[in-house]
Parts: structure tokens; C-alpha cells; sequence
């Protein structure tokens, strides 16, 4: 029985009626890894010991008569910034390469309680910061519809193990697009979730307003499974988290929603591929009942600027902490302290981490705060409102999620302005605070997937999952890549 293929949902169901065992689920996930991973390059640490013992431990419960948490004895792939107990995470850095938690992430303790079986941790662009997968200090992880193509980022890994049906489900973070990027690059399933819907603790900081951790499936009823699981307050560590209750995926009837269409999403710089797939979706909504309406969000025109103002300033002041003397990497420990940061940052910091470092300080710096920081808040409040103006007319909004599809491994890593480019779709909704989800919508003249992001009013992922789930039923479920 080829388990891998299966979806949480129906492990899940088979778990319950005692079809196959949490060990076999377990077992079946590890050597799927070993057989395809050598090609994709997703996982940086596999635990498969620890993952097999997770599962003994649910069978033990079955066999006990003890009630299972909602996701027992399903694999879940986590990305390598979220900290995880005796398990090293890395941020896919040479600052963090041997730094082991001595915790876990909330995300982490909601997913043990649950039941989950953690198969290991996966690649990443360094500290988050990329959107290609290729800052990882440690591989280059592959997209599993073309190994010559990236898999997207920052959480790359995240997203290529989920299409390669190396696991049913699998976390990540986005900052800027990190989930929906890879999600559309990847053909999978992926969701932004609400800023405050999730808990922050044990995620490693690269902007803190904008962090945010979501779930990766391969289909939304999967990403109901695990958005549940992890949502909710936690008012011990994390203050910004919200006493939220998700009530599952709403209805999926569309006749009468309102859809709207940003003109600023569909002009220069968008591919006429991805164009005609997203405006192919929107007319099959407008066939299923719904209202189609344009809008405009004129300040999309300057977001991405806003963005990397906001973010460079925080992780500026976020990675600071990384000076070679309470963890992590160690430089030169022979000179003085001035000289000891030195060796550590130049030596265990990569070229894009640099590169947002030096910004966020400039933009922070006397004489450029006003001129920088300050007015790329503005442009946050700004942005936000036009979202709740828009809002009042619509119940969500539809536009690409990437302006084309995945590129060639290298095609950019010379130019970091075009790599930038590639989340103009994306970051107005981090900066807004907004739920986000990407689904597969289409495949370009080479065959590789494209997606569709669908926006929501804040705290409205039940009402966006239902939206999401309606193009997945009209369509018959969304393609899998075939992997020998």
C-alpha cells in the first residue's frame, strides 16, 4: 500500500479504523524520504528514530482505548526555524549549525498534544530572507515538477517535501510570501495565516511584525486539519497571539460571494500565463454564482519598497543578538570584543543576510529614520486601510500569488533586486496583517504549476478556506506530481 499518497485526511480515517498502523504511516513516511529526497534536497535533519517512537506511542493508545488527538500518527515536516527540543534547528545558518533548543516552539507543543509525528526538519533560505531556497547555507533544495527549477522560499523545503509526497502536511513561515510563494511554485496548498492567529514563540525571528507560521497541504481540508491544530492564544509567551477559535472550513457554496479583483495585481510584470490561469479561476467562480467586482489597492505600487524597509529594520535589530559570545556560532576569540563580532558576522552570516542587515541599519540610522522607516509606516497604515475599504465591498479578493512560475536554479542569485521583484504579489498582505491562502490554478507552457491567491478580512480563515475549497471541488481535487 503506497501511503505516502495518500492525504492527512484519509491516513487519518484509516488510522481510526484500525486499517494501518501509526508505525507503518511512520515507517512508510522515512523510507519514502530516503528514496526521494537525494533528488529534492528538502530535509536537513531527518528523526526518524524519534518519529517511529512518536508512532509506537499512538498504536499503544489505539490498542489502550485512549482518545487520539486530532492529527495522531500524522507526519508533519517542520521548517528549520522553528525550535524544536534536543533537535537541532538552524535557519538553514552557519551562525546556528549546531545550536539545539532546549525547548519547544508553542506550534510544536500544540502539534505533540495532537499527536503528530515529526519526521525531521527542512531547508530553508537563511534566517527566512529569499525567495528561492538558495541562501540556504547547508543545499540547494530542487522543485519537484522540474530539479532544474527552485522550489520557491523562504520555506522551500517546506513546500517541495509536501508535492514530492515526502509528507502529507508540513509547517513553514512567511514574512513576505515565504508560504504562498513556494505553495504556487510547488503546486501544493499553503496558507497565511491571520498575523496574531498563530503564536510567534519559538519561531526565530526575522521581522517580527510580519512573522507569521502557516501550514503547507495538498489539499485545503488538510490545511484545516493542521491550521487548527496550531491556532489560537498564547497569552504565556507571546503577546500578540489571539484568543482566536477557527471553526473549520465554511461552507463552500459561492453563489452570491463577492470577489474582488485588484487591477494593480494584473499589469506589467505579471506573465501571461499566470495571468490568464488567475483570470480563468475568477471566471470559473463567476460560473459557479459569484460577483466579480475590480478594485483598487493603489498603494500595491509601493508595498514592496515598504516592505523591505520594515523588514531589513527589524531584522537588523532581531539579528543583533548574534555577536559570537551567548550561542551560536564563535569567531576569532583572540582579539577584542569589537574584533570578535567581526569574525563572527562576516565568517557565519551569508551574502543576502548581510545585505538586509546593512539596510535595516541604514534605514534605521540618524538622518535616514524619517526619510526611510518612518514613512514606510505610514505607507503600513495606509496599505491597511485600503484592504478594509475594500473589504466592505467584498467578502475576498483574487490575485496571483508570484508574477511567473518557478525559475531556473541561478537564473537570479546575480540579481537581487529581480529575486526582490518576485514578492510583489505577496507582501501588501503581511504588511496589512491579513490571512492569505495559495492554491494550485493552472500550469505554464512547461508544465510547471501556477497559483491563485485568495485574500481574506482579517481573522476570516474559515470563510477563505471555504472559498479555496470551492475551486477544488469544481476542478476534482488539485494535480499531484508523480515521482518515481
Amino acid at each position: 500500500m503506497e501511503l505516502y499518497k495518500k492525504t492527512a485526511a484519509e491516513l487519518s480515517l484509516m488510522l481510526k479504523n484500525k486499517e494501518v498502523s501509526a508505525k507503518e504511516i511512520a515507517q512508510s513516511t522515512i523510507e519514502r524520504i530516503e528514496k526521494t529526497d537525494k533528488d529534492i534536497d528538502a530535509f536537513l535533519t531527518v528523526t526518524a528514530e524519534n518519529a517511529l517512537k512518536k508512532a509506537q506511542g499512538i498504536d499503544d493508545k489505539i490498542a489502550a482505548g485512549e482518545a487520539l488527538g486530532a492529527l495522531a500518527g500524522i507526519p508533519v515536516a517542520i521548517k528549520d526555524n522553528i525550535c524544536t527540543k534536543d533537535v537541532k534547528t538552524t535557519c538553514a545558518s552557519k551562525m546556528l549549525e549546531s545550536f539545539v533548543p532546549p525547548y519547544n516552539a508553542t506550534v510544536i507543543q500544540k502539534l505533540d498534544a495532537a499527536g503528530a509525528v515529526i519526521p525531521g526538519k527542512v531547508n530553508m533560505d537563511e534566517f527566512a530572507m529569499g525567495s528561492s531556497c538558495e541562501n540556504s547555507a547547508f543545499k540547494t533544495t530542487k522543485n519537484p515538477w522540474d530539479l532544474s527549477r527552485v522550489p520557491g522560499g523562504s520555506s522551500g523545503g517546506s513546500a517541495a517535501c509536501v508535492a514530492a509526497c515526502e509528507v502529507p502536511l508540513s509547517l513553514g513561515s512567511d514574512t513576505g510570501g515565504s508560504i504562498r510563494c513556494p505553495a504556487a511554485y510547488c503546486g501544493v496548498v499553503g496558507l497565511k495565516p491571520t498575523y496574531g492567529a498563530v503564536s510567534r514563540f519559538g519561531l526565530v525571528a526575522f521581522a517580527s511584525s510580519l512573522d507569521q507560521i502557516g501550514p503547507f497541504a495538498r489539499t485545503v481540508d488538510d490545511i484545516a486539519m493542521l491550521f487548527s491544530a496550531i491556532c489560537g492564544s498564547d497569552k504565556m509567551h507571546d503577546a500578540t497571539s489571539k484568543d482566536y477559535a477557527f471553526n473549520g472550513v465554511q461552507s463552500t457554496d459561492c453563489k452570491g460571494l463577492r470577489i474582488g479583483v485588484p487591477k494593480e495585481y494584473f499589469g506589467k510584470g505579471i506573465s501571461e500565463p499566470v495571468q490568464k490561469s488567475v483570470l480563468a479561476a475568477i471566471e470559473k467562480y463567476r460560473a459557479m454564482g459569484a460577483e466579480i467586482k475590480e478594485i483598487s489597492l493603489p498603494s500595491t505600487d509601493y508595498a514592496l519598497s515598504a516592505y523591505y524597509i520594515i523588514s531589513s529594520a527589524e531584522a537588523s535589530s532581531n539579528l543583533a543578538r548574534y555577536d559570537g559570545v551567548k550561542y551560536g556560532y564563535s569567531g576569532n576569540r583572540e582579539g577584542n570584543l569589537h574584533e570578535l563580532y567581526i569574525s563572527t558576522r562576516s565568517a557565519a552570516f551569508g551574502k543576502e543576510v548581510k545585505r538586509r542587515i546593512m539596510l535595516g541599519t541604514y534605514v534605521l540610522s540618524s538622518g535616514y529614520y524619517d526619510a526611510y522607516y518612518k514613512r514606510a509606516k505610514m505607507l503600513q497604515r495606509m496599505i491597511g486601510q485600503e484592504f478594509t475599504t475594500a473589504f466592505e465591498g467584498c467578502d475576498v479578493i483574487i490575485a496571483p500569488v508570484t508574477p511567473t512560475t518557478a525559475f531556473k536554479l541561478g537564473e537570479k542569485t546575480s540579481d537581487p533586486l529581480e529575486m526582490y521583484a518576485a514578492d510583489i504579489c505577496t507582501v501588501t498582505v503581511n504588511i496589512a496583517g491579513l490571512p492569505a491562502i495559495s492554491i494550485p490554478c493552472g500550469e505554464d507552457e512547461n508544465g510547471m504549476p501556477i497559483g491563485m491567491q485568495i485574500i481574506g478580512a482579517k481573522f476570516s480563515e474559515s470563510k477563505l478556506l471555504g472559498v479555496a475549497k470551492c475551486y477544488e471541488t469544481a476542478v476534482g481535487g488539485f494535480k499531484v506530481k508523480e515521482m518515481a
